[in-house]
């Protein structure tokens, strides 16, 4: 059975076609009834046979939404989920919302892997399925919203390693293309997370050694019992369990080159070791006393101010000069907000949601909260946040709901420094508190307005009103 009413307008406006499938005749008349009062379209349907035939009905009469139980007569929810047409499945997602009385995980997962909206549980409550509803249609509002990345960063070449055209990294770029092809010692510096390692395999490959192997140790990942073996190799019988000699990073490096990563975090034992191999050329393993030659590019970086560790007498100075033969400093994501479109369709080409699937689309407004962020863990913060935001998003438009920035901004109260620094008013740095704790609380809650309201102790109404004023999507 499926029956149409006259039509109604939606309350954004333009009319909005809900098909309630259930074979409960009462609970499709509660929510019919509910849901026209809230100026909806409503269509109903009895079984899941109804339901694939509406979907495949591509026409005005095709609903926008389908509210749909998992347990029905022919077909079931879940059947119908695996058999949805392609053509319903475009945006990204199915636009159904499952309603199930059996609130187990392997029903939600089930349909949340089929590709449902997402669900609800019997017995539910009406607010709840009218904030999911309206959530729905709020999601569908953003494909006309879509931050247009392709327009803005057409031509970039897909196989760049370094992602940014704002003059800071045009700087970088200048230096690494004059230092590339020399055998010189370099030393990159900046935060965690800016991209040290990357700057590392592109010198790697433009030099002369780009042909040899690119050797990359973390040295604060190693204990310092194991670091100089690590490094230097050992010889069998050099400590207990040194069953074999082994090679150390040097010499698989050798005519090639050796990347040590957060080189700051080295002990004065070993840098002093580290300092000869500069110097000549030449080490002993572990246990040996014979000299190894070895032709190795050396490539460091660290996170440290090493000329503030110099003078506290934890780092060597006369290594600092050795590797400090060319320096690069790679600047935070705070101070290159300019490339953060940039960065963002490059992530969101590389975090797809499938293999089969095109790049995730993002909102202006999350997109506006990408750039407004502090960024403590820079770039690679950045990728987390497009990562995880594809993944709620299920490939298709990025919200702000999908942005999570919490844990990571312990720069907060550093933010708020900066803006007053900037001439920032009070009641500017109060909106912007109120607007990233409503967005929080959306976060938490995984986009439910009730729940959210609830956290921060406001009425439904008030909260959606100040969504608006911040415009939350």
């Amino acid at each position: 059975m499926l029956s149409m009413p006259g039509n109604a307008e939606g309350t954004s406006g333009t009319m909005h076609r809900i098909l309630v499938a259930d074979d409960d005749a009462g609970i499709r008349s509660l929510l019919r009834d509910f849901l026209e009062g809230e100026g909806y379209e409503i269509a109903e349907a009895a079984n899941g046979v109804a339901v694939l035939d509406a979907l495949k009905n591509q026409s005005d009469e095709s609903p926008d939404l389908v509210l749909m139980d998992v347990r029905m007569p022919d077909k079931s929810g879940l059947d119908v989920l695996r058999e949805a047409p392609e053509a319903a499945r475009a945006a990204g997602h199915l636009p159904i919302i499952v309603i199930t009385g059996y609130g187990t995980s392997n029903v939600a997962i089930d349909a949340m892997q089929f590709g449902a909206y997402d669900y609800i549980v019997k017995p539910f409550d009406l607010d709840e399925v009218l904030n999911l509803v309206e959530r729905f249609f709020d999601r569908r509002r953003l494909d006309d919203q879509v931050e247009p990345l392709s327009v803005r960063v057409g031509g970039r070449d897909p196989n760049e390693v370094i992602i940014g055209n704002s003059g800071a990294m045009r700087e970088v770029y200048k230096t690494v293309g004059r230092v590339a092809r020399s055998d010189a010692t370099v030393l990159i510096t900046g935060e965690t997370g800016t991209g040290k390692e990357l700057v590392a395999t592109v010198l790697h490959r433009s030099s002369s050694y780009g042909s040899g192997t690119l050797v990359k140790v973390n040295c604060a990942a190693l204990p310092e019992t194991l670091l100089e073996s690590e490094l230097f190799g050992h010889e069998k019988g050099s400590f207990t369990g040194a069953i074999n000699q082994r090679k150390g990073r040097f010499e698989m490096a050798n005519k090639g080159t050796i990347f040590l990563d957060e080189v700051g975090e080295m002990s004065l034992a070993t840098q002093k070791k580290l300092l000869r191999v500069l110097q000549e050329r030449e080490f002993e393993r572990v246990g040996g006393s014979v000299a190894v030659k070895i032709d190795t590019r050396v490539i460091a970086a660290t996170n440290k101010v090493l000329e503030q560790e110099v003078e506290d007498g934890r780092f060597r100075e006369d290594l600092y000069y050795r590797l400090n033969v060319i320096s690069i400093f790679l600047p935070p994501l705070r101070d290159r907000g300019d490339d953060i479109p940039l960065l963002v369709e490059h992530f969101l080409d590389k975090h797809r949601f499938s293999a089969a699937a095109g790049p995730s689309r993002i909102s202006q407004g999350a997109m506006r909260m990408l750039l407004e962020h502090d960024w403590p863990g820079n770039v690679r913060q950045l990728e987390n946040v497009i990562e995880r935001a594809t993944v709620l998003c299920q490939g298709g438009v990025i919200a702000d709901e999908h942005i999570d920035l919490s844990g990571a901004d312990n720069r907060r109260f550093v933010d708020i420094g900066q803006r007053l620094r900037k001439g920032a008013s009070l009641s500017e740095l109060l909106a912007e508190v109120e607007r990233r704790a409503l967005s929080e609380a959306l976060t938490q809650t995984d986009g439910d307005r009730l729940a959210a309201s609830v956290m921060l102790g406001l009425d439904l109404s008030e909260f959606k009103q100040r969504l608006t004023e911040f415009e939350i999507a």
